[in-house]
């Protein structure tokens, strides 16, 4: 009796496991991939997918250029096709000349279908701050505009530019106003970077 209630069972979990497996065997593995409905503007920061060196460039003063000349960080920048195809996800980390940590930074961008343009929120991993930033793709060139606030509390608008983008590099820039936009500081940080896989692990 106890066999024939353990075959009942087997066969029902087939019957209702089997059209499933079908349906996903059916769509490639995986039935989401078939039904995105993702844009084509989507894969403007597809670029950023793989895993990257980076070579990190924040701005001094003249003074200490002249002294000491131009600090130089290094890093990894890490990123994965995410949220069904409208998105990806990253990860830049960076650390000092003695290799102990300096920054990390984990972002989520989306294209955002309603707004026409490129939504996302980082974590500044080491002290714990969230920023929003939107951005457009134009001029062969993903431009971004963010507002915060620096380690001082006093507020910021920041904007960020990816360019000089190619198969195997890219480079990354960012201005700051402290003014509300009235002035910028230019090249507050710039970074380079060069690809040294096409896929990444998380």
């Amino acid at each position: 009796m106890r066999s024939f209630r353990h075959s009942v069972v087997r066969l029902a979990l087939l019957v209702v496991l089997l059209p499933a497996a079908l349906r996903a065997q059916h769509a490639g593995g995986g039935a989401a991939s078939s039904t995105s409905t993702a844009p084509k503007e989507a894969e403007q920061f597809a670029f950023l997918v793989g895993q990257w060196e980076v070579t990190v460039m924040p701005k001094v003063s003249s003074l200490v250029a002249t002294l000491h000349g131009q600090p130089k960080l290094l890093g990894t920048w890490k990123a994965w096709r995410a949220f069904d195809g409208f998105g990806v996800e990253d990860e830049l980390r960076i650390i000092d000349g003695s290799g102990n940590p300096n920054a990390l930074s984990h972002s989520m961008r989306i294209y955002d279908v309603t707004l026409g343009k490129w939504t996302q929120t980082s974590l500044d991993v080491y002290r714990g701050r969230f920023t929003t930033a939107n951005g457009t793709w134009a001029q062969n060139a993903l431009s971004l505009r963010s507002v915060g606030r620096d380690a001082e509390g006093k507020p910021f608008v920041q904007r960020s530019r990816f360019y000089d983008i190619t198969a195997t590099g890219f480079k990354y820039e960012v201005d700051r106003s402290n003014d509300g936009e009235r002035t910028w500081e230019t090249g507050v940080v710039r970074i380079e970077a060069k690809r040294v896989a096409a896929s990444a692990a998380r």
